[in-house]
């Protein structure tokens, strides 16, 4: 069935129940898994005017999501699976993370991706977009949704 699980993570509790289910998953079918965070770093080149330190902004965000993908492989590993972990970062104001999803999906290649959901709804939905939904769009391959305990959904 499925013999290349793709994860995608950020620093959610519903990312945590993905991991989990992606670890279940690719210790049931002796899959190979692969663990992704991606950092949003289109809109720093914008940053000059803010008179920031864009550097510093950037290496504190790598060690940030160097330290969720390190927390989930640990956690993956406890369970007796083996993950690999991958940093990545979009590049470009107008890249979203979705599409930096979709596009490891399909250079790695995987046979599913896993995503945890957030449950927003209405509104709140609306204006925060889902990244879910965008992969869903751009991905050649299953998306497998991995609900919140508790969400409603």
């Amino acid at each position: 069935m499925y013999t290349r699980i793709l994860v995608a993570i950020d620093e959610s509790a519903g990312s945590g129940h993905a991991v989990k289910h992606a670890a279940d998953l690719a210790r049931g079918l002796s899959a190979a898994l692969r663990i992704i965070h991606v950092l949003d770093m289109g809109w720093l080149p914008l940053a000059p005017e803010l008179a920031i330190d864009i550097d510093t902004i950037a290496k504190a965000r790598r060690a940030a999501g160097e330290r969720v993908l390190a927390a989930a492989r640990e956690h993956v590993r406890t369970t007796g699976v083996a993950a690999e972990i991958k940093l990545l970062e979009t590049t470009a104001p107008t890249q979203h993370i979705a599409a930096a999803i979709a596009d490891e999906a399909a250079h790695w290649p995987a046979d599913v991706v896993v995503l945890g959901t957030h449950g927003r709804r209405g509104a709140e939905r609306l204006l925060l977009g889902s990244v879910a939904d965008g992969v869903a769009r751009l991905s050649a391959v299953p998306i497998l949704l991995v609900p919140r305990p508790g969400s409603g959904m």
